[in-house]
């Protein structure tokens, strides 16, 4: 387990934009027993982007609210790290073009993160990096996927289960802040659990890329859609989430029971619960947003905080420990301190 403590980084404001587009798994035709699934995942509705409508789009709104939000001129902000598995290209980088889009400035910091659900942390700890000497006054941290463009519709264990979501994290160089304590693991024997096989550089796009496969009774899908193991996934979650939580606080001597929040990827009801259990953490210290947004891949632990903690994050000082696993397969935890933040409201574009 890899161990980084961060000083001097706070985190000021925080912002999210979902697609206006709201499928119902109770009603959408393409889903086969959608109460079963509710039961199962906790997942009803998922915001779905169009065809046109990318990731960057949605974080790129994100952060225009969040800069509103803080009263921050675009020009004022050093860096900016985007953490996503949807770019706009394979080259260039999308982060480049939100620098862009978004009129911070040509001396600025720019990066992509290519992570998924563990993403946000990884994120969370790079951009904090920069930011911790001072050289790097301000920072965007964006984060968000449009992931269910890769599920196929004839898939029962990935279309019903994504949504889409981008999110904008602002952070601000400060001496007095609380320090940022992170773990982390990655595993790469795992990388079949959670992959496209096609598309990439090992294994070109093909004409058979496209040909779609019967895998088994409601599983269809070419090699250009996501495959998700869900037994592997689901064991590899329940381990390594609570571990990596455990792992946490017994190197940095956190006291758990102390902690306001816990926010776990919003993967499925019963895995989290699992983990939750295991913890022992009370039910009312876990947020979850899953009902209502499904899986948003990297963006599911800010779209927590700012969709079921909003008022306490704006009114209150708080402590979290936030923990992301999945493709990698890749897992990793955090500890931090939030006072006051300013929490936009959760906007919706076509």
């Amino acid at each position: 387990m890899a161990f980084l403590e961060i000083p001097n980084v706070r985190i000021k404001g925080m912002a999210a934009t979902l697609p206006a587009n709201r499928k119902d798994n109770l009603t959408d035709p393409l889903v086969q027993d959608g109460e079963k699934i509710l039961k199962n995942t906790g997942i009803q509705y998922r915001h779905v982007a169009s065809e046109t409508l990318c990731a960057s789009d949605l974080c790129e709104d994100a952060a225009k609210r969040v800069l509103q939000g803080l009263g921050w001129e675009p020009e004022s902000v050093d860096c900016l790290v985007f953490v996503r598995q949807t770019p706009d290209y394979i080259l260039p980088a999308t982060a480049v073009l939100l620098q862009d889009r978004l009129g911070l400035p040509t001396t600025s910091y720019a990066i992509d993160l290519a992570m998924g659900c563990s993403g946000y942390v990884f994120g969370l700890s790079n951009i904090a990096a920069l930011m911790q000497t001072g050289s790097f006054k301000r920072g965007l941290l964006l984060v968000g996927d449009t992931i269910s463009r890769t599920c196929s519709p004839n898939d029962k264990s990935t279309y019903p289960l994504f949504g889409d979501a981008g999110t904008a994290t602002a952070l601000e160089f400060d001496e007095t802040a609380a320090n940022l304590k992170f773990s982390f693991g990655t595993d790469g024997a795992g990388k079949d659990a959670i992959i496209i096989p096609d598309g990439g550089s090992r294994n070109p796009f093909t004409v058979d890329s496209l040909k779609e496969e019967t895998i088994e009774e409601g599983i269809v899908r070419s090699k250009l859609q996501l495959v998700l193991d869900g037994m592997d996934v689901f064991s590899f979650g329940i381990s390594k989430g609570p571990k990596s939580v455990k792992e946490l606080a017994e190197h940095f001597e956190l006291d758990l029971e102390k902690v306001d929040n816990f926010i776990f990827h919003q993967a499925n009801l019963f895995m989290n619960e699992k983990i939750r259990k295991k913890l022992k953490i009370e039910e009312d210290k876990v947020p979850y947003c899953l009902q209502k947004f499904g899986n948003t891949s990297c963006a599911t632990i800010p779209l927590t905080m700012i969709s079921e903690r909003a008022e306490i994050l704006k009114n209150a000082e708080q402590t979290h420990v936030a923990c992301g696993f999945g493709v990698g397969l890749s897992w990793a935890s955090v500890y931090f301190e939030t006072s006051k933040l300013v929490v936009s409201e959760i906007g919706f574009i076509n």
